[in-house]
């Protein structure tokens, strides 16, 4: 008797383990369709109010699926409906059988939380680009966003000065984030980056921290040499108390609008532009790319020296020759002009 239960007992499992193995695939035979088709890993992206017809043409977009009325059929079949097809980003295996991709979709299974990284922007077209990569967001209506004359006051900022308000990092945020949850999230780094000290050492050295972002800025460009940031910084601090000309290079560069420009002629200083720093005394109105946390802090915490001049070292190190007087600084810019002579840069 006991052999006879442990006997239907086994048989019912086997029986049960065979359905749970063969439904899937019989319910995908009676409709025709077995497998995705993709060769390789995609990433389907699914808006937020995508319907099944949208989610069937982006599939068929993505060479995906081949048959799109067997899909729907078998989408409908499982419950795959308008109302539950989930946001996100579904990551899908070239080897994925249609159950689980059916299975993953009305669950919701895709990525909800993404990351986006702000670096290396120059101009608000480049900071909604960037920012908008992995999100649901479309870069045209971000930067519809911050051109606005009513969110650039709203943060307290202007046309120029609003591209100080993104700090460079990398942030976890949800896919399907809104335009306006999106800014108002960088907005809060701003606010969490700029704490009581590092403002505290804004106002010592007289600048604003929308200043302090522009001269940073200036300060990467001239050098990405982290250890000589600060000394570099502590140059261009010195000629603003002393109401010099800054005569940063890369300002002229981004006034230009031309970013293949390795070597600074006279020519290019006669541009008309409030980001000529030899025409216009103090600093530019805005940023000229989005500097590091590390140069900020950089200029934050600058090198205390007597130094007016600096000038690249005449070989390919990427450091700089100093000098408190024009008369060597002049020494150190023939020799550093004879250098690039030589290498043909032009």
């Amino acid at each position: 008797m006991k052999k006879t239960k442990l006997f239907f007992y086994f048989m019912l499992l086997a029986m049960l383990g065979a359905g749970y193995y063969f439904y899937p695939k019989f319910e995908q035979y009676l409709y025709g369709i077995n497998s995705v088709k993709n060769t390789k890993t995609i990433d389907l992206y699914v808006s937020t109010g995508s319907t099944l017809d949208i989610l069937t043409d982006s599939l068929v977009a993505n060479k995906v699926i081949e048959m799109p009325e067997r899909f729907k059929k078998y989408a409908l079949f499982r419950n795959l409906k308008n109302t539950t097809v989930e946001p996100g980003k579904y990551r899908i295996q070239s080897n994925s059988t249609l159950h689980e991709l059916v299975n993953d979709l009305r669950k919701g299974n895709g990525e909800k939380e993404v990351k986006i990284t702000l670096n290396n922007t120059k101009t608000l077209e480049d900071i909604a680009n960037k920012i908008t990569e992995n999100i649901e967001v479309s870069s045209f209506d971000f930067l519809l966003l911050l051109t606005q004359t009513e969110t650039q006051e709203k943060y307290g900022f202007n046309s120029e000065t609003i591209r100080t308000l993104f700090i460079p990092n990398t942030y976890n945020v949800w896919w399907d984030i809104s335009k306006e949850e999106l800014l108002e999230r960088m907005a809060k780094e701003y606010k969490r980056f700029w704490n009581a000290d590092r403002r505290a050492k804004a106002k010592e050295i007289g600048l604003s921290q929308s200043e302090v972002s522009t001269l940073a800025s200036i300060v990467y460009s001239e050098t990405k040499k982290a250890d000589e940031a600060p000394k570099v910084a502590g140059v261009y601090v010195n000629r603003l108390k002393k109401g010099m000309l800054l005569q940063a290079d890369p300002t002229l560069v981004f006034a230009l609008g031309d970013f293949s420009i390795r070597r600074v002629l006279n020519k290019h200083k006669e541009i008309n532009s409030p980001y000529n720093t030899y025409k216009n005394t103090g600093l530019p109105p805005g940023p000229i790319i989005t500097p590091p946390i590390s140069y900020l802090d950089a200029v934050l915490n600058y090198s205390s020296h007597e130094y007016l001049f600096f000038c690249a070292k005449p070989d390919y190190s990427g450091y700089h020759a100093f000098a408190k007087t024009n008369a060597q600084h002049n020494v150190n810019a023939r020799k550093y002009y004879a250098f690039l002579n030589k290498e043909g840069i032009r």
